[in-house]
């Protein structure tokens, strides 16, 4: 054991200079719970397996702390000197320290990030969002109700024409957003160019017919930095203001890709889509960290957006209680993790605006009056994977707010009668659920919704918490 590394009980980590973490923790056998906290903060902050003779004083005043432990339920508390961490708000950096070698050592067999907190000193040096949902709100004049969108499918292999014509059958049924799926780069069969003026001439015809403006969501995930900027340039140059989005695969194309598009477009939603999130965030995993830690530093990082899950209504694994708090964590001014409560502001807790501000919150009233320079600005929730109309009402009342943007894909263009009915049968759904009206009974006179009903019964797929 490395003992410079425990101090159960020290009070100074409350004291705005620590960012905090909860690890479930196990060594390999023969270590105990101490041994193997201290390892972790060790190889997670100044040190190695083993006493480093080299160190100073400064340096060991840069220790990571075990502060607590809770040997019943393998839990280890451990507050980070936020000092140790890039100047530069740097949510990489931090990653490699907290979830970088630890994950590696060969005498740990369990490590996983439960929580974390970030103090306002901390928030200070990070970006946070800056293009929010209440901007793509303002863009799309929609006030209230969620932003219905979709993924187009199949997810690879149409032409750029044949993906421009299905946004233009989503958006032309009452549609709000669409993106290219995660996986949609510059393949020879849908030139990433072609397809973008292809969206822009179906956009142009549809906002032409509807009166009604509306966005797409760009992948611009590149082997490249290069690549990604000329993409992004590119769309800027071809798409008007507001009416598109950055999509970053940011586990697949790192932080680093996140930030860099925060930095260089602020003023375009960033899309944060977690495709690879699963080998470390899904439950059975004993190495990784959770949903709503990677929701987080997302945050953090400054996505304006992030898939949070289906909450166990869709088709992801994943627990409605995790997938509720990551959209909490997303959104809310004040969240509560089950170990740390968050409040995302860089003024003291006790401030009399902030208190404010966060009562404001609870009683569902709007706070931006208070003035955003106070806080970090909010992330949306995006809600993807096996949802289809009738399971819209579902996810509002399990997810407790309709700020959030859905992304369908077979749920909309597996409709029996096509993808503008489908996207026609979310709205009339919405509406349903809106005025407290049964499915059933709203669809009488309702043709598209009708239609679901009948297709998405017989083709629901069991979430996670339902058996096949």
């Amino acid at each position: 054991m490395q003992k410079e590394y425990i101090q159960i009980g020290n009070p100074n980590v409350f004291n705005g200079q620590y960012m905090l973490a909860v690890f479930r923790l196990q060594g390999e056998e023969g270590m105990t719970l101490v041994d193997t906290a201290s390892e972790v903060a060790a190889e997670s902050s100044t040190g190695s397996f083993v006493k480093i003779g080299t160190a100073t004083a400064f340096s060991e005043s840069l220790d990571a702390l075990v502060y607590r432990i809770d040997e019943k339920n393998n839990l280890v508390w451990i507050a980070y000197p936020w000092r140790i961490f890039d100047r530069g708000g740097n949510v990489q950096n931090i990653m490699t320290f907290i979830a970088g070698n630890v994950f590696g050592m060969a005498s740990v067999k369990v490590c996983k990030i439960l929580d974390v907190y970030f103090p306002p000193q901390m928030l200070v040096q990070y970006d946070g969002p800056e293009y929010t949902i209440d901007d793509m709100r303002k863009y799309l004049n929609i006030q209230e109700r969620p932003i219905f969108g979709s993924i187009i499918k199949p997810k690879i292999g149409l032409t750029s024409s044949e993906y421009a014509e299905l946004c233009y059958d989503f958006w032309s049924g009452g549609g709000d957003f669409v993106k290219n799926d995660e996986p949609q780069a510059d393949q020879d069969f849908c030139p990433y160019d072609k397809m973008v003026q292809d969206v822009r001439h179906a956009m142009d015809r549809v906002e032409q017919e509807t009166g009604k403006t509306k966005v797409h969501s760009f992948n611009i995930s590149s082997s490249d930095y290069d690549t990604m900027i000329k993409k992004a340039d590119y769309i800027q140059s071809m798409m008007k203001p507001g009416s598109y989005a950055f999509l970053v695969d940011g586990i697949t194309a790192g932080w680093m890709a996140i930030q860099t598009i925060r930095r260089k477009y602020p003023n375009v939603f960033l899309h944060f889509h977690r495709a690879g999130h699963g080998a470390f965030t899904r439950d059975e995993n004993p190495i990784g960290y959770t949903v709503p830690v990677l929701t987080k530093f997302a945050r953090l990082a400054g996505a304006s957006g992030i898939h949070t899950g289906t909450a166990g209504i869709g088709k992801m694994a994943g627990s409605p209680k995790e997938d509720v708090m990551a959209a909490r964590h997303a959104l809310k001014l004040y969240s509560e993790g089950d170990y740390f409560k968050q409040i995302w502001s860089e003024i003291p807790e006790k401030d009399a605006d902030l208190q404010l501000a966060i009562q404001k919150e609870a009683e569902g009233e709007d706070y931006s009056n208070l003035g955003y320079w106070r806080i970090t600005k909010k992330m949306c929730p995006i809600i993807s994977g096996g949802l289809n109309p009738l399971l819209i009402g579902k996810f509002i009342d399990t997810v407790g707010t309709q700020d959030f943007i859905t992304t369908m894909g077979a749920g909309v263009h597996s409709h029996p009668m096509g993808t503008k009915a489908g996207a026609t049968a979310v709205l009339q759904a919405y509406e349903a659920w809106k005025q407290k009206i049964s499915l059933e009974d709203y669809a009488k006179d309702k043709e598209e919704l009708r239609a679901a009903i009948q297709f998405y019964d017989k083709h629901e797929e069991p979430s996670p918490d339902r058996p096949v």
